[in-house]
């Protein structure tokens, strides 16, 4: 069954010609329209059908044991029911013809009917309920089975029909998009080639452990930056922010002249044709928020998953604002409280090298990192051991979506795992000494590969950074000296783009890359 995509219509105004003198929004709307940026045609359902957003469909899961919202359009004032599970709900369209009803909580069982009714009828077949996570982000989380590593072992153990996942399309706008074209795909070694490979790990270890119904609503869009997947009111609103709106309105402006000339130079062409792609893009401020999220925005859920940062490396700084200002966003317009959040740390990715240096993805972990300590119910899976340099796009997905489940499977689920990285707690120094204590280490370290720890780095009051001995004392915490630092002050680990280190605990969970001053790093200064 397939739903028309459609754009919320913008709120009715006198029609008038299209001009320059129009107000910049004004402008950008209708070039909007008129060139078709967000992507997808903005149809109407017909007068007398009831419709629902594509995240409603067959083989959908829903979330089980808590009320969750069913909605979509009718004609004004026309009653639409929606039965399943032995309940039924009603509601009345409203003047614009958008109705919504709370199903009851559902408990696991067999596979249901969920029917639609007003002046027609829909029915949804093989409806589940079970556990559902969104996973998002950009590119890593994109990233498919079909080219991830052993992809043939998996795709002939995938018989797992009951996880399903949809993934949604890449539409960039600033008008809310109400549905897409997409569906739900039934787990199988003929369909799981298309899921996200770390979505599908996750909730692959999630159905094995907990024996229920995994849905996966797969939103990730590769390249994509965190201002993106954010409302724009909100953005607008967070006076940190301001340094990058500015910066966005100065090209909407731009745009919106040049959209306007009809003599435009070829310089100006080449410029317009190169704007405009930016403006229905996915690194412009709201266009994912709109362009995909809005239409499942609400859907019942567990909690998200997200692999991201890439993008937004180069302003790292600003990612410790923006990141907990997206995932706060998030959660506020979704309805369900502080559900649980999870993101994956940026893997080791470019050249390996031998001396300490400053490392703009050194400085976006950290931002992941402290997201921790600015939002609750909020966790990080390093895998600093798992990248490639030669190739921003690690093979190894299993890994990724293991370390995600173990957070869901311990905090939501009540399994006596362990799930978080050790992260650095403390330092003294002692003499030429560094003493530095550690959170998390559960069961102790377990450094890889070579009994000695590697990848610290010590610094005196001259801010450079020198590489490290170091040695682990009988109390697991870690002591740092180096030859050339008589009287340090400083100590990082794992700080470069892709760091030469090796230590984890014994549940081969990966200590978190940390420094423990606070200088001014490469990105300071961008905004």
């Amino acid at each position: 069954m397939r739903f028309a995509a459609r754009i919320l219509p913008p709120p009715a105004s006198p029609r008038r010609p299209f001009s320059p003198k129009l107000s910049t929004f004004n402008r950008l709307r209708a070039i909007a329209m008129v060139a078709g940026l967000c992507g997808l045609a903005a149809t109407e359902p017909a007068s007398a059908d009831v419709t629902l957003p594509n995240v409603f469909g067959n083989h959908m899961v829903l979330q089980r044991d808590q009320p969750n919202r069913v909605w979509g359009r009718a004609a004004a004032g026309e009653e639409v029911t929606v039965a399943i599970g032995g309940q039924s709900h009603s509601a009345i369209a409203d003047d614009k013809g958008d109705w919504k009803v709370t199903l009851e909580p559902l408990s696991v069982g067999k596979p249901l009917e969920l029917v639609v009714k007003g002046k027609n009828e829909l029915r949804l077949e093989d409806v589940l309920v079970g556990e559902v996570w969104v996973c998002s982000g950009q590119s890593n989380m994109q990233w498919s089975i079909n080219a991830s590593s052993d992809a043939e072992l998996v795709k002939l153990a995938a018989n797992m029909p009951e996880i399903r996942m949809i993934n949604f399309p890449q539409v960039g706008t600033q008008e809310p998009i109400w549905s897409h074209d997409r569906q739900w795909m039934v787990c199988s070694p003929e369909t799981v080639g298309g899921f996200s490979a770390v979505g599908y790990f996750f909730a692959r270890q999630l159905h094995q452990t907990l024996n229920v119904p995994i849905g996966m609503v797969n939103n990730a869009w590769g390249g994509s930056a965190c201002e993106a997947w954010v409302n724009r009111d909100v953005l607008n609103a967070t006076e940190s922010m301001a340094p990058l709106m500015s910066r966005w309105q100065a090209n909407e402006a731009r745009f919106a002249e040049l959209a306007a000339k009809t003599d435009r130079t070829a310089e100006e062409e080449k410029q317009f044709t190169s704007m405009k792609g930016q403006m229905a893009g996915n690194s412009r401020p709201a266009n994912i928020y709109n362009g995909v999220l809005k239409s499942h925005l609400g859907y019942g859920i567990r909690g998200a998953i997200w692999y991201q940062g890439e993008s937004n490396a180069s302003r790292a700084y600003q990612y410790r604002e923006l990141f907990p200002l997206m995932i706060q966003n998030w959660r506020d317009e979704w309805g369900q409280g502080d559900f649980p959040f999870y993101w994956v740390q940026l893997a080791d990715f470019r050249n390996e090298v031998a001396s300490p240096v400053e490392s703009d993805w050194a400085e976006l972990r950290e931002a992941q990192t402290m997201t921790m300590d600015r939002l609750p119910n909020t966790g990080e899976a390093v895998i600093i051991d798992i990248g490639e340099g030669k190739d921003i796009h690690p093979r190894n997905k299993v890994d990724v979506g293991n370390r995600l489940a173990r957070w869901a499977l311990a905090n939501q689920y009540g399994y006596k795992i362990a799930f978080q990285s050790p992260r650095y707690q403390s330092m003294a120094i002692d003499g030429n000494k560094a003493v530095l204590t550690f959170a998390h280490v559960q069961r102790g370290w377990r450094p890889f590969d070579v009994p000695a720890p590697i990848g610290f780095a010590i610094a005196g009051e001259d801010k450079k950074f020198v590489n490290a001995n170091a040695k682990i004392l009988p109390d697991g915490r870690i002591e740092v000296t180096s030859a050339e630092v008589p009287n340090p002050v400083a100590v990082r680990y794992a700080w470069a783009d892709n760091p030469i280190c090796n230590m984890f605990t014994s549940d081969d969970l990966p200590l978190t890359p940390f420094r423990t001053d606070d200088w001014p790093g490469l990105t300071v200064k961008n905004q």
